[in-house]
């Protein structure tokens, strides 16, 4: 049943931020440290060049580094550079770093990791666990993260791996059953958040947030102060006052809890029990947004810090922005995502609409050299557009081929756009000449 309901109290929190954590062991030390500059949100634009080691990129904020794009695509679309049509079924979308390209897809009744050359040929295959088979839509669904030689991923039943980004040798994994969680009925959906030395994954419950040592998978902390099941989107990383955090949607609302221990900073009940909560938060300029579908729309947190606390202020809250696996990006204090039938442009300080368009319909959306990336859920449609809270002109369209949902993000790196649909890897060149 679809869940409707749009009103919720505006609630300001204020909690001392924790000086120390319960555990003292090595890796709890470890993960005190803040995190070093070039891991704290970025400016715009700012980030790695030539590498997309995660889902929505180096920030998780899916905004690209590269520059030099072409500004309009030909008729037809870009160039095509290279297309694999094995990467099996599903949703992951693409991890690119070291000279390779990762995915992941349902294969025989197997999760499986596919790594690629630049070329598009086949170099790398994991073998993860069992594929997700217990709901509709079926297909892999965790883009890989690549970290430090090492690959990362989550399989839709809850095994965390880690396995050597090159050869592929198994280094150690993790059931998420263990702490006590219990997925969703589309089975965990995450990407694997590295922050410092930990892996951080949501398995749900009185354990929501846990943070594993990124080298053995042993625990360091298990967030706490909160109890929620986990949902589908991902874990959003950023500083706010030198303090690192990271926010996560829960079927409990939004949650935020502090990077080093996992105690409890704020929460907000924001879409709890909603039929499904599948994007995941994004932070900028003091504010947290996040969004969803099945008629919700979204919520944007405000914080403050004094005296050595954090204050989370419920800004506003908006119907013009239903955004189901889509998801958004902010650029210059707008945030621009999917709103059902295309795209709505939303002031960031006050939720104000700037404008609405229908896009290529429903979809997700990327930012990169000032453009936005736009990929259909339906038919596999592609378009470049400008982004200006001015308003949205088309640049380019085409399609690429498939069955089913296109609900893999899109992601441009290195000059290249890459689509995955289906069993579909697509690479097109999109550098300006």
């Amino acid at each position: 049943m679809r869940h409707l309901g749009l009103a919720v109290a505006a609630v300001a929190v204020l909690i001392m931020i924790p000086a120390w954590v319960i555990s003292t062991s090595p890796d709890s030390q470890a993960a005190l440290t803040p995190r070093a500059p070039a891991a704290k949100a970025p400016a715009a634009g700012a980030a790695t060049e030539g590498e997309w080691p995660c889902f929505h990129g180096p920030a998780r904020d899916a905004r690209s580094p590269d520059k030099g794009l072409l500004k309009e695509w030909p008729a037809g679309g870009p160039a095509l550079v290279w297309k694999y049509d094995g990467v099996g079924q599903g949703f992951s979308s693409i991890a690119v770093s070291g000279g390779m390209v990762y995915t992941s897809g349902d294969v025989g009744g197997r999760f499986v990791v596919f790594g690629l050359d630049m070329d598009g040929k086949p170099q790398l295959k994991i073998d993860h666990d069992d594929a997700w088979t217990q709901s509709s839509n079926l297909g892999a669904r965790s883009t890989p993260t690549i970290d430090g030689g090492n690959l990362y991923i989550e399989s839709g039943k809850g095994l965390v791996g880690c396995y050597d980004a090159k050869a592929g040798g198994k280094k150690w994994t993790v059931s998420l059953s263990q702490f006590g969680g219990k997925r969703g009925g589309w089975g965990y959906a995450e990407s694997v958040l590295i922050e410092g030395n930990m892996a951080v994954v949501t398995p749900g419950g009185s354990k929501c947030i846990v943070a594993l040592n990124k080298m053995t998978g042993q625990p360091i902390w298990a967030s706490s102060g909160f109890s929620a099941g986990a949902q589908y989107g991902g874990c959003a990383p950023f500083t706010f006052q030198d303090v690192p955090l990271i926010a996560a949607g829960t079927d409990a609302g939004l949650v935020c809890v502090d990077g080093r221990s996992g105690a409890l900073i704020f929460s907000n009940d924001w879409s709890a029990k909603n039929t499904a909560n599948c994007p995941t938060p994004v932070y900028s300029d003091g504010h947290v947004f996040w969004a969803n579908g099945y008629g919700k729309g979204g919520i944007c947190m405000q914080l403050a810090a004094a005296g050595g606390k954090i204050a989370a202020q419920q800004a506003w809250t908006t119907t013009d922005m239903v955004c189901h696996h889509g998801g958004y990006i902010i650029d210059n204090g707008y945030i621009y995502g999917d709103n059902g039938g295309g795209v709505t442009c939303l002031e960031l300080k006050t939720g104000k609409v700037m404008w609405k368009n229908k896009g290529v319909g429903k979809g997700s959306v990327l930012w990169a050299d000032g453009m936005l990336y736009l990929f259909s859920e339906r038919g596999g449609k592609a378009a470049l557009a400008t982004c200006s809270p001015e308003g949205m002109q088309m640049k380019g369209e085409f399609s690429v081929a498939g069955n089913g949902p296109s609900w893999a993000h899109p992601v441009v790196i290195g000059g290249r756009l890459y689509l995955r649909y289906d069993t579909n890897l697509y690479c097109y060149d999109v550098k300006a000449k």
